[in-house]
């Protein structure tokens, strides 16, 4: 009978993968028969580049009665083309599930399986995405089968660097896997985006993060994460020098207290290696962003800081205007989905006028903001040369508002890539229209057509690179 791939449930838990189990007299029930034919000897073996990875995907395939996915096999013909034109150090891997650009069949945990097995085996692959050595597999189908491939895959490339699962139904079991291999290994970015991993994941990446020390950025945004695990993410960054950058958005938390913004603001006054952080969709509050500022006045070292789609109020502003006074090192900051309103907006303004020297982006989307406060913030443009990017689209544009920004384009002084509005003129009145501009407009998304991480759609990322963007 044909071999099937392996699937978490029967002889062993999630947790407790055949590798990691002492020395087992048999294989698992579930786990691939060990009987080897001539095609699988030829798998099991170090590819060469002259045999082509499409063809060892094909051969695998029927050797295990599994069926061809064509848009694996597409991507892996390309990759062969770019073997054989001698880029094997720059070979790229993008197996997206939301690429609108080429007929797409998802990715299933089972042909994760197969796709696993040639990774594993290709002594020669030392890149497989764009500039590092990446995959990735994000808005596919892979579930808690494939997250045990990636974490198998994670323990055996040790070229991988980035490695992107976003949006693939992963639970808190597939969750467990991947954060028990990355104990001691070279991956330097991981993206877990839209993953349910909930608070039982979210605890043993926390305990991951005790241990390892090459890890530099980690995604959990949208996770479902719990209190527990958000408080126990604080609590090792006290202590963790190795990551730069770490996505905590949208956790599920319950009570007024802001407990999780507490624990952050503690951990950053001891930090003083992270340099960005993503604090979206926090319930933070006036007192919640205080506590951060009091943080920031300690902190040497964040240059990014996200705490859009947030309750935060123009009384808000008055602590982030006089820590911004004396801060050096907050290049970016994003306060969009909030409500400062105008009084919000002249407190930013009038630090950043007369004191402040180093932020660089500012993001106040949709903010309830009128005339008044978004001209202030276009007057401070004209004396403070260092702040050169700014999104207000979503506010209350008056006639000034619009003169305003226009004339700041127009002198040069505003980019077109720095902001996320252009001026068209009619019957002699200048408008203010959107433009696909912003510090992370593609953040769950890619263009189909330019480049995925162009400058001007994600200049948060631009602005505060940390590591090799893939």
């Amino acid at each position: 009978m044909a071999a099937q791939p392996p699937r978490p449930v029967g002889e062993r838990s999630m947790g407790s993968p055949p590798e990691a189990a002492s020395a087992p007299a048999r294989s698992p029930a579930w786990a691939p028969t060990q009987a080897r034919t001539a095609g699988a000897a030829l798998v099991g073996q170090r590819e060469s580049p002259e045999s082509g990875l499409q063809e060892h995907y094909s051969n695998l395939c029927m050797e295990k009665s599994q069926k061809i996915n064509p848009f694996i096999l597409r991507i892996l013909q390309e990759v062969d083309k770019e073997i054989k034109k001698g880029l094997a150090a720059g070979i790229t891997l993008n197996i997206a599930g939301n690429n609108r650009l080429v007929p797409v069949e998802r990715v299933t945990g089972e042909d994760f399986w197969i796709l696993s097995r040639i990774l594993k085996n290709c002594l020669y692959i030392n890149a497989l995405f764009i500039c590092a050595s990446g995959l990735d597999v994000g808005y596919n189908l892979l579930g808690d089968v494939g997250a045990y491939y990636a974490a198998k895959l994670v323990q055996k490339q040790l070229n991988l660097i980035y490695l992107n699962l976003m949006f693939n139904d992963i639970g808190p079991e597939g969750g467990e896997l991947i954060a028990k291999v990355l104990h001691n290994q070279t991956l330097k970015y991981l993206r877990m985006t839209g993953n349910k991993i909930e608070n039982k994941g979210g605890m043993f990446f926390a305990a991951m993060l005790q241990i390892n020390s090459s890890l530099e950025k980690l995604d959990l945004g949208d996770c479902d994460l719990g209190m527990q695990s958000v408080i126990a993410f604080a609590t090792v960054l006290t202590r963790n020098q190795a990551i730069k950058a770490i996505n905590l958005n949208r956790p599920i938390l319950y009570g007024e207290q802001e407990e999780s913004t507490v624990h952050i603001g503690r951990m950053l006054k001891e930090n003083h290696c992270l340099v960005v952080l993503h604090m979206c969709k926090h319930d933070i509050k006036n007192s919640g962003i205080q506590q951060l500022c009091d943080a920031l006045y300690l902190n040497s070292s964040l240059r990014y800081l996200d705490v859009s789609c947030n309750k935060i109020t123009h009384d808000g502003m008055v602590y982030l205007a006089d820590v911004l006074k004396s801060n050096t090192t907050l290049e970016v900051i994003d306060l969009s989905f909030n409500r400062i309103e105008n009084a919000g907006a002249n407190y930013l303004s009038e630090t950043l006028t007369s004191h402040n020297r180093s932020l660089k982006a500012l993001s106040v989307v949709s903010n309830n903001i009128e005339g008044e406060g978004l001209v202030a913030l276009s007057q401070s443009m004209k004396t403070n040369l260092t702040f050169s990017h700014i999104y207000i689209w979503g506010n209350k544009f008056d006639e000034a508002t619009c003169v305003a920004y226009s004339d700041l384009i127009q002198m040069g002084r505003l980019k077109p890539d720095n902001t996320d509005v252009e001026p068209f003129v009619v019957d002699g009145r200048v408008y203010l229209a959107e433009v696909s501009n912003g510090l992370k407009k593609h953040y769950y998304w890619t263009s189909t057509s330019g480049e995925s991480y162009d400058h001007s759609s994600n200049a948060g990322f631009a602005l505060v690179p940390v590591g090799q963007q893939p």
